[in-house]
């Protein structure tokens, strides 16, 4: 059984800092691209970020490059999400989520876990 657990969300001031943690299990982390996504209420899905674990190629997304980092360890099947400089518009709930090893735009995860809520004040 898949399971991915995030964890890390809360709420902070805009400008503020945040790093979210997403535990997998269930299927083989380094045959996979792992990463996030966003839903704001009223708004369509947004795929954040991946990273792919087979050949190490990172995605962002325009709304969220030079202010958020994502990492993986295959050792802890762990991702991460370093979010920095973050401004009210982030404020969503933020899903981590698996994708096959050839995606290019995040868009149909296979998997995807329970969300975290990320509120950001203004």
């Amino acid at each position: 059984e898949v399971q991915l657990q995030a964890s890390g969300g809360g709420l902070v001031q805009a400008g503020g800092s945040l790093r979210l943690s997403c535990a997998a299990s269930g299927f083989a982390f380094e045959h996979y691209a792992v990463g996030w996504f966003r839903q704001a209420p009223g708004k369509e899905r947004e795929g954040v970020s991946y990273v792919n674990n087979v050949d190490g190629t990172i995605y962002y997304a325009d709304s969220v490059k030079g202010r958020f980092t994502i990492s993986s360890s295959s050792a802890k099947n762990t991702v991460y999400l370093q979010m920095n400089g973050l401004k009210p518009e982030d404020t969503a709930v933020y899903y981590c989520a698996v994708y096959m090893r050839t995606v290019v735009q995040p868009m149909d995860p296979l998997w995807w876990g329970q969300g975290t809520q990320v509120t950001v004040s203004s």
